[in-house]
């Protein structure tokens, strides 16, 4: 199936859909098809902070109007981040939407896991990822922390690059959620911290949802 893209949110998240499309492809013989759509990252961090879903859904369903137009039978959202607007997408939306948030639940629920660490924005961090893990216990980074870790994940997202200062953050804080507060594995809610953990162990499992989302992709995008 043509998949359309939702880009742009940030730049690395959307490469790292794009990239990971194309390798499942290419290792099963299946030519893809796909159309990305640019959304601006900083328009839509304004409709995050608001708490303007609605405004920001109205945006995506635009874009996924032109993925239509070129073809697309499905729409994805590239960014963990962006599915704050998803529950206002889908109604409005021109195609069927590959929503993660099942996906990221129905995957926790397989590997059984009960206490789980979450890192990415604070509304994905205090949403418990928009209340897909609400059948199992979740633990956040506390305080200034929790700021700590915001801050760093927006700033990388929007400049689609990763620090050492940043990076050092998410180990720590991830460190703390396992060794103290008992977290059984780090959920990386945000699609973009594939760069900071990208090549190194950090000491702790994680659950990686940006990955979970482009497998359940390219499920779709396979299907003939």
């Amino acid at each position: 199936m043509h998949i359309g893209l939702i880009g742009g949110i940030g730049p690395a998240a959307t490469d790292f859909y794009y990239r990971g499309l194309i390798d499942r492809h290419v290792a099963s013989g299946i030519p893809l098809e796909v159309t990305i759509c640019h959304a601006d990252v900083r328009e839509m961090s304004r409709n995050l902070n608001d708490r303007t879903p609605a405004r920001q859904a109205e945006i995506f369903a635009r874009l996924v109007g032109r993925m239509k137009a070129a073809g697309a039978g499905a729409a994805a959202i590239t960014s963990m981040g962006g599915h704050f607007c998803v529950n206002e997408l889908i109604p409005i939306s021109p195609l069927p939407v590959l929503n993660a948030i099942p996906e990221v639940g129905a995957e926790i629920k397989r590997r059984g896991l009960k206490r789980i660490g979450i890192m990415g924005t604070r509304t994905v961090m205090e949403s418990g990822l928009y209340g897909s893990l609400a059948s199992i216990e979740v633990v956040l980074p506390e305080g200034d922390a929790l700021d700590q870790v915001h801050t760093a994940y927006v700033t990388m997202a929007t400049a689609g690059r990763v620090n050492d200062g940043q990076r050092q953050i998410f180990l720590e804080q991830g460190r703390r959620l396992c060794r103290e507060r008992g977290a059984e594995a780090i959920m990386l809610g945000g699609t973009d911290l594939f760069l900071a953990f990208e090549g190194i162990d950090p000491g702790f499992p994680l659950v990686d949802c940006a990955d979970i989302h482009v497998n359940a992709i390219y499920r779709t995008s396979a299907a003939v």
